[in-house]
Parts: structure tokens; C-alpha cells; sequence
């Protein structure tokens, strides 16, 4: 029976999601330590990796600890004084000192990616420990029985142990020498031995007098032999005294063995042979074999870390005590991380404190509260990883003022990745020694494709086996199948909590799902059967046709056969047909992006930040019945990411990881689509799928590609989009990369601020009409105005401000943009409290504006006075040809005062009713298709007596005709008011 007909029987498919047991973890015992940052686990390799001494950083000595909802204060603790009076005698306890700074200042250094996105932590600042439980061999290797998370709720838990506490003495009263600390990927183990390690250096790891650390990766890469004083010596020149004399001082030393899965390992005399001696030189796997083998440096202490797949390369003989990292399987602890990662100074950006302080509480209790309903997300945060990548998406959702061009929410993606897979391959005793991404790419990423493709989010076991196991035909595929199911699978999959549907799974963070199949499609995993025996024969035939060739040309020169060049043409035409057949494959790409990206079925949904948004803090508002069918899946992030992918910077990152994507191939695929997407784009699109537009353009980062694409873009409408300062700073980047003119900007109901102004400032300048009605925008905002109208590049035309709080000293700022300014023609303040005060400020100025036609003063409580003054400034202005002042607190004698400034007299029209004399208005449909408008904005009652005063004059108007023809336009007008008033009354208007 092949190996593959094997595979179903001795591989239960229950247990593809091994999640740890340690979710079912009680909520009693745990320990919380706020001593180091949390950044996913390859940020640990990386520092390991690249372990060499620097300058020295003082970081502070004091720590807090919560242990079990108790807080005690930890000061430095002392060796004992045995150990005092040993490091005194010894006259290299300068170097250890010199020892402990070193690695306290590199291992509290962050990587960038922590530093773009917020605050730099260092390991002294905020860190949560994960639940951490002690294990057994056999428990390691039992297959998992059940895949649902509630079943894993109600099996007892492990043991809970402490960091510090792992070489106690075990159950049996014996010392524990070795330990093996192992965790699937994004747990935290790298993180968790950062913590160990900078602990030691600020006297908060007193069992240890000196501290060893070793990345596995170093040593897979070193194929000389060494000695293991050279190989200390190496890394840690300050050592180069204590090494000499490590077994003869009875220092307590400490190995840590970071990333065991790297080194191949052989514990059998015949493999690797015995060594005691720290001089003779031996490869460094045997070096690692012997340390564990207590054959050299018996009386050292060592802790591995590696992922569950490698366990087993180390004989339980030789292993004191097994400790699974489970997570943050409580969700206490997940608050915990949130509240302290969300709430650190700095993260909102250059923001008065009140207003900083109050932003960051809000999104923690919007956060907890989705937390609390034990959804999704709870299953996926046990991961710490996962937490750090939700905390980085609200610092872009929430915190990020000004968007650097490189920063994108794919970019963010793209390095969580990084973080937590650096490059690793998935099996090193494989000799194809794939990337782990790349396997992931492989064979998530078509799970994810198809799921996007089909419109689901939840998976079967039969789906899962369609996507890994229908290609499996080699031992190596086997064995590369069960490291990934052991190692990786829960970082991307886990079992869904919805009621009904837990047999089934999901992806931990939905965008993954989005992204994943993004990935696959751009990598062009993707392939029809042609394309991928077109690029195979394409390869063949080439190498053939170089051979022959040669051949060819030598016979030639003696047989001059006919035959001979066409059959030479003949195998060079060949792998140009089929890479033809195979370069297809770019314009596919190209084509699903487009079509994507413009799907009719997306369109009036939420924009995808919005989308990202709800996911992680939940939906405010009464929940959804469990009976109620469901909305329809959006996957408007997938040809986002496509885009994203495709950019310089993601292309690199991706590199590094083992999943290549060349230029030429990023350049055809741009080009392919770029007809597709500013022919599509040009069309009106809704403002929600406008913004997601716009947020591809962004996260593509073609200029050229996105200058093209907004060249066509005339009209932007992005009314009731909320425009977070995050949006803002989206259409601004994606619009500065042209200066051509925009006709209209609709910013209606935006929920814009003075700073979204800021933001869009150069945006502005080149939109002729500009529309922010419904927007609080208040007297700063008014100042930002200002500053836009009197620019000299200003060329705003016509500027809709109705609805908005300008008020007195707001109006003042306008007057002066309309003293100084050339390029406005119309300008609606309707409702936007002026007063008396501030429609006198506007008389004062408008005298010298030169071009104003049009300016609308509508309900602003203006009475007689104010509205006279406006009117007799207005019929001296060369241009100003329209002025409305419904709505106003204007009597009858200010109506006939007003009425006496009329048209044929004064060159002005001064709309104020719906009468004009004894004849109706030629503005009165305008004036309650206004009202009409607004309404929803308004104060009904108010609105209720102004119509009711209309009314009123249309029927003394009506009375004081004689005109039949008049007095029918007088009823007509009269039935739409009492229509409106009923309406009104009734609620439904």
C-alpha cells in the first residue's frame, strides 16, 4: 500500500487543528508580568541571529508584577552570598557585568516594525506573560481527539508554571537541568526568552550567575568545526576570561538554545561523538548534542525552544521538563495587553491629552467589549501575535495623523509575516528546504482563493483536504504535510464559534483569509493546466533546443541538409509558444484584480476600513439573531491586497520570506490592468466603493499607475463616507500625484475637523466646487477656510457650507477669505447660526470682494436689521446677483422693505418668501426643495412655524389678486406647503 493510501488511516484528520489544550485553561491561577514588550516571535530570532555586542543602554531596574490579581514590588534580588563570595574571588566578574549590559542593550532594541506603528517599548516598559503549562512527551505525541474549542473548555487543566520557575525540581523531588519550551508559531517563544534574558541582566533571574544565549539558526549556517570556547568566544568577546575556567568556577550557567527546529540533531554514538572538552573542536550540532547530553559542561542548566515538530528530536532521556507556551488562552490577559499596549503615551499622535486620553479609553472598551462576547476574535487573540497585530491596525486605523507614503495596511500585513516567519523553511531535514511562507502561499492561500471565489468563510474537513492532501504522492510531501499541520496550521486556521457551525473553521483574523488568497494569486500559484505545462515544457524545450543547436550548427557546416534550419527554427519556436502559454498567467492576474476590485455585488457596503474596523471592535448596537440569515461575504480586501503585494516595498519583504515576485512580472501585471481599472474608475462609482478605490490606488504605490488612474477622476463623491484622519490622509496622497483641476469634491457629512482640513489642504486648492455641508465644522475650521480662500492657487468656486456650527467668529474668518478672495462665485451658509453679528461682519467685507454672484444667509436668525444691511451692501456689488434670506426672523415690514429692493430697481434678488408682491416667487420650488433637503438637519418645530407663517402670507397674497391665472399658482404652491406641514406633522417627512 502506498504512502499516501497510508496517510488517512495513521493521520486522524482530527487532528489538523491541534489548538492547545491550554485554551481550556481555568481562570484562576496566572501570572502577569509588566517587564517586556510583546513583539511576535521572529523579531526574537532576528536579535538572536544577529547576537553580537553594542554600546550599552541603561534601562530602568524597577518592575511591577501582578501575581494573581496581587501586586508586590520586586526590587534587584542578590545571589546568594555563596555565590558573592565566588564572584569576588574570581576576577572576571567585571566581564560578566561588562556581559549583562551588552545583551541588556541589544536584546531591549526593537525592530522597526514595532517602532512604525506607536511607541517603542522596550523589554522594561509592557509585557504580559503567556500561560505557560507544564507537559509530557506523551501528551505531545497523543493526537488530539476533538477539534471544537468548547470540548477543549472542559478537559482539565495542566499544571500553570511560571518563566522563572522551570528548573524547579519536578514531581519525583530531582533537579531539572534541560528544559524544552515549545510553542506553534506567533505564541511567543523567541519574545518569551528576550524577556528571560534582559531579566537576567537586571538581577531578576538570581538562579543564574551567567546567561548563554545561542540562536540554532547561527549554528545551522556554521559548518566548521568549533570549539564550544571558540563558539562562546565568537559571539561574546567579554567572555573570553570566563570561558577558560567555566567548569572549575561552579558558576551556575545557563544555555538558551533559541529555535531548535533549525539544527539536525543525532543523538546516537554513531552520529555525533562524545565530547566533555570546551577546547576540542566539533561541529556545533554535536556541540548542542553533548551540552544536552550533560557529557560537557554537565553541571550547566540549558532551555530549548522549538516548535512541537521538533520535540521529538531530543530523546526524553535527556529532557528535565517539557513546558508548552499556550498563549493568552484567558482573556483577561488579552484586555490586559490591550489596555497597556493601547494606552501608552504617545499613540495618538500630537493630540491635546484630554482628547488623547479619552480616544485610547474608548477603543479599549469598545475592544473589551468585543472580547467579552467570546467571538472570533477571543479564539484568534490567544495568540499574542495576533494581539500585537490588532493593536498595530487600530494605531493605522485610529492614530495614524499623516500617512507615510511606504505605510499601507498591506505593509502592515506583510511585516506581521516577517515577524513571525523570517524567512524559516518549514522542515530543515527536508532537502528541499521550502520557505514556510511559500508553503503556506501554496497551500492556505488556495484554500483562501477558493473561499474568496465561493463566497465563504467557514471550511470543512473536506475542504481542507481538497486543498492539502489531493497532491500528496511523496514521502517528502507527507512529512512536510504533518510538520505543517503540527506547527502552523492554528496560526491561520482555528474552529469556528458560532453556534451550529463548530466542526467547521476559520481564518484567525479574516483579512488573513483576504490576503492569503491574494498572495496565492499574485505568486501565480494560480495556473491553468495549459500555463503549467506550458512554463514546464517551455523549460525543457529550451535546454534541449540550447543542445541540439550546437550539434546542428557543427553537422550543418558538414552536411548542409536542407532540413536542417527549419528543424533549428523549429526548436527555438517552440519554448517561445509555450512561455507565451505561460506569461498568460500575468494578464489573468491582472484581469482578476480588475474585476475584482469593480464587483457590482460589493457596491453600497461599508468602505473596507470601515469593514476592518467592525471586525476587530465589534458592531456597536443590538446583535444579530442567531436565526437571521446572514449578510452576504465581502471581500473587498482581496484586490486591495493584490495591489498591495505588488508594491516595492511588500515585493522585498516577500522576498525575504521565499516568496519572489520578480519586476518584469509586477510591471506586465500593472500594465495589463491599467486600461481596465481607469476605464472602470471613470464611471460614477458609490462613495463607499469611490473610497475603496482610492485605497487601492494607495496601497499599489505606482505613482505613475495611480497619477494615470486619477487623471480621469473629475468628480470625487464621497458623501457620508466618514473620513477618519487616516481617509484623509489616503485621498490627499493619492490626489498629490497629480495637479490637474477636480470640478467637484463632495464632502457632505464626512465628519470632518479642522485637522481633516489641514490634511486635504492641498486637495482643496484645486476643486472648483466644494461641498461640506454637515460636517461641525466650527470657527477653527472657518480659520482653515480662510487660509484655502485667500491662497493664491486657491480655485474653489463655489463652497457649500450649510448645516455646520460657523457661528459669530467663524463668519469673521470667512469675511476676510471673501475680502481677499478672486475665485468665488457662490457661497451657502443656510443654517449655520451667523446671527445679526455675523451676517454684519459679512456686510462689512463683502464690499470688497469682486466676484462673488450668489450667497446664501438662510435660517440664521437674522432679523430685519441685519437682513436690510446685507441686501443694500449686496445691490452696490458689480457681481453679487442672488441673495437668500428665508427662513430668517424677518417680519413684514422688513418683507416689504426687502420687496422694495427688487430686481428691476436694485439689480438684486433678495429670496425671502414665497411671494413676490402679489405674484408667487420664481424661486419657490428652490426654496422648499431647500427645506425639503434639510429637513432631517433641522428643528422640526421651528421649521413647522416658519411653514406655517408661509402659508399664511401665500393666502393674504392670494386674496389681495384679482388674476385667476395667479390665484391657480397661489393654490398649487399652497397644497405642496400644507402637503409638507402634514408630513411634518405626521412623522414621515
Amino acid at each position: 500500500m502506498s504512502r499516501a493510501m497510508q496517510c488517512q488511516g495513521c493521520l486522524p484528520w482530527g487532528s489538523w487543528a491541534r489548538l492547545p489544550r491550554s485554551l481550556a485553561g481555568t481562570r484562576g491561577t496566572r501570572s502577569v508580568s509588566v517587564c517586556a514588550a510583546a513583539v511576535p516571535g521572529g523579531a526574537g530570532r532576528s536579535f538572536l541571529r544577529r547576537i553580537l555586542g553594542t554600546s550599552s543602554i541603561s534601562l530602568p531596574r524597577g518592575c511591577v508584577r501582578y501575581q494573581g490579581g496581587s501586586q508586590e514590588s520586586s526590587a534587584q534580588p542578590s545571589p546568594s552570598r555563596h555565590g558573592q563570595s565566588q564572584l569576588r574571588s574570581v576576577a572576571f566578574s567585571g566581564a560578566i557585568k561588562k556581559h549583562q549590559k551588552s545583551l541588556s542593550a541589544w536584546f531591549s532594541h526593537q525592530p522597526n516594525e514595532e517602532r512604525q506603528f506607536g511607541p517603542s517599548f522596550s523589554l522594561d516598559a509592557v509585557h504580559v506573560d503567556p500561560v505557560i503549562r507544564e507537559s509530557s512527551l506523551e501528551e505531545i505525541l497523543k493526537p488530539s481527539p476533538d477539534l471544537t474549542i468548547q470540548n477543549q473548555l472542559q478537559q482539565p487543566s495542566r499544571k500553570v508554571i511560571s518563566l522563572h520557575s522551570l528548573f524547579d525540581v519536578d514531581a519525583c523531588g530531582r533537579q531539572v537541568k534541560n528544559v524544552v519550551l515549545y510553542g506553534t508559531v506567533g505564541t511567543g517563544k523567541s519574545t518569551l526568552i528576550k524577556k528571560m534574558v534582559v531579566d537576567w541582566c537586571h538581577g531578576r533571574l538570581p538562579h543564574f550567575q551567567l546567561v548563554i544565549p545561542f540562536s540554532c539558526e547561527d549554528l545551522s549556517h556554521s559548518h566548521a568545526h568549533v570549539s564550544l570556547r571558540r563558539l562562546v568566544t565568537k559571539k561574546y568577546q567579554h567572555l573570553r576570561d570566563v570561558v577558560p575556567v567555566l567548569e572549575a568556577s561552579n558558576l551556575s550557567v545557563l544555555f538558551i538554545l533559541n529555535g531548535l527546529e533549525r539544527l539536525n540533531l543525532d543523538f546516537r554514538l554513531a552520529g555525533t561523538e562524545l565530547c566533555c572538552d570546551p577546547n576540542e573542536p566539533v561541529p556545533p550540532s554535536a556541540i548542542v548534542v553533548n551540552l544536552l547530553r550533560k557529557y560537557l559542561l554537565p553541571e550547566a542548566s540549558i532551555i530549548v525552544t522549538t516548535r512541537p515538530s521538533a520535540v521529538r528530536r531530543i530523546p526524553g532521556k535527556y529532557v528535565g521538563r517539557y513546558a508548552e507556551i499556550c498563549g493568552f488562552s484567558d482573556t483577561n490577559l488579552q484586555k490586559l495587553y490591550f489596555q497597556m499596549r493601547l494606552s501608552q503615551p504617545g499613540c495618538s499622535g500630537e493630540e491635546s491629552q484630554d482628547r488623547r486620553s479619552a480616544e485610547q479609553e474608548n477603543l479599549v472598551e469598545m475592544l473589551s467589549r468585543n472580547l467579552e462576547r467570546h467571538n472570533q476574535i477571543t479564539a484568534a487573540c490567544f495568540l499574542p501575535s495576533y494581539c500585537w497585530l490588532v493593536c498595530t491596525t487600530l494605531h493605522f486605523l485610529y492614530f495614524t495623523r499623516t500617512v507615510p507614503p511606504s505605510q499601507t495596511l498591506t505593509g502592515i500585513y506583510t511585516s506581521f509575516l516577517r515577524l513571525n516567519f523570517s524567512g524559516e523553511v518549514l522542515d530543515s531535514t527536508d532537502p528541499t528546504h521550502i520557505s514556510m511562507m511559500k508553503y503556506v502561499a501554496k497551500t492556505v492561500g488556495k484554500l483562501a482563493y477558493e473561499g474568496v471565489m465561493s463566497r465563504k468563510t467557514c471550511f470543512s474537513e473536506e475542504d481542507l483536504r481538497q486543498c492539502f492532501e489531493v497532491e500528496m504522492k511523496t514521502e517528502s510531501e507527507l512529512n512536510l504535510l504533518e510538520v505543517f499541520r503540527s506547527d502552523v496550521f492554528r496560526f491561520f486556521l482555528s474552529p469556528c464559534v458560532q453556534l451550529g457551525k463548530e466542526h467547521t473553521f476559520v481564518f484567525t483574523i479574516p483579512a488573513m483569509q483576504e490576503y492569503l488568497a491574494a498572495l496565492y494569486v499574485v505568486l501565480g500559484e494560480k495556473k491553468t493546466l495549459v500555463q503549467r505545462v506550458g512554463k514546464e515544457l517551455s523549460e525543457v524545450l529550451g535546454k534541449v533546443s540550447e543542445d541540439v543547436a550546437v550539434v546542428l550548427n557543427i553537422i550543418s557546416k558538414v552536411l548542409p541538409l536542407r532540413f536542417l534550419p527549419v528543424l533549428f527554427n523549429l526548436l527555438k519556436i517552440f519554448p517561445r509558444y509555450f512561455s507565451r502559454v505561460g506569461g498568460k498567467d500575468r494578464d489573468t492576474i491582472a484581469h482578476t484584480m480588475a474585476e475584482e476590485l469593480f464587483k457590482e455585488e460589493d457596491y453600497y457596503n461599508d468602505d473596507v476600513l470601515d469593514q476592518i474596523n467592525s471586525s476587530i471592535l465589534g458592531v456597536e448596537g443590538p446583535m444579530r439573531h442567531p436565526d437571521e440569515a446572514p449578510d452576504d461575504e465581502v471581500f473587498e480586501l482581496f484586490p486591495i491586497f493584490m495591489g498591495g503585494i505588488l508594491s516595492r516595498r511588500n515585493r522585498a519583504i516577500l522576498e525575504q520570506l521565499g516568496c519572489s515576485i520578480k519586476n518584469l512580472a509586477a510591471f506586465e501585471i500593472a500594465k495589463a490592468m491599467k486600461k481596465t481599472v481607469i476605464r472602470k474608475g471613470r464611471r460614477g462609482l458609490p462613495p463607499s466603493e469611490l473610497m475603496d478605490y482610492l485605497f487601492f490606488l494607495h496601497e499599489f504605490q505606482n505613482e505613475r499607475f495611480t497619477a494615470e488612474a486619477i487623471l480621469s477622476l473629475r468628480a470625487v463623491n464621497l458623501s457620508s463616507v466618514k473620513m477618519t484622519p487616516l481617509k484623509c490622509s489616503v485621498l490627499a496622497s493619492v490626489m498629490s500625484t497629480t495637479c490637474h483641476e477636480v470640478e467637484e469634491l463632495n464632502l457632505t457629512s464626512c465628519n470632518l475637523d479642522s485637522g481633516s482640513l489641514r490634511t486635504l489642504f492641498p486637495v482643496l486648492l484645486r476643486c472648483k466646487a466644494l461641498h461640506l455641508q454637515l460636517n461641525s465644522l466650527g470657527s477653527d475650521a472657518c480659520k482653515e477656510i480662510r487660509d484655502l480662500l485667500l491662497h493664491d492657487k486657491c480655485a474653489v468656486s463655489s463652497l457649500r457650507l450649510a448645516n455646520n456650527p460657523v457661528g459669530e467668529q467663524g463668519a469673521r474668518y470667512l469675511a476676510e477669505a471673501l475680502a481677499g478672495n478672486r475665485s468665488l462665485t457662490q457661497l451657502s451658509l443656510l443654517h449655520t447660526s451667523l446671527g445679526d453679528p455675523g451676517a454684519e461682519a459679512i456686510a462689512q467685507h463683502l464690499a470688497q470682494n469682486q466676484h462673488l454672484q450668489e450667497l446664501n444667509l438662510g435660517y440664521n436668525s437674522l432679523t430685519d436689521a441685519a437682513a436690510l444691511r446685507v441686501v443694500e451692501v449686496a445691490k452696490r456689488h458689480e457681481t453679487l446677483d442672488k441673495v437668500h434670506l428665508y427662513f430668517n426672523d424677518i417680519s413684514e415690514d422688513g418683507k416689504r422693505a426687502l420687496d422694495s429692493l427688487r430686481m428691476d430697481r436694485d439689480g438684486v434678488r433678495a429670496l425671502v418668501f414665497l411671494t413676490a408682491g402679489t405674484d408667487i416667487s420664481d424661486y419657490w420650488s428652490h426654496i422648499l426643495n431647500v427645506v425639503q433637503r434639510n429637513l432631517p438637519f433641522w428643528d422640526r418645530e421651528r421649521v413647522r412655524q416658519h411653514l406655517t407663517l408661509l402659508l399664511q402670507d401665500l393666502e393674504s397674497s392670494r386674496s389681495q389678486t384679482a388674476n385667476p391665472w395667479r390665484k391657480a399658482k397661489f393654490l398649487r404652491v399652497e397644497s405642496e406647503v400644507k402637503k409638507m406641514l402634514g408630513k411634518l406633522q405626521d412623522g414621515s417627512l
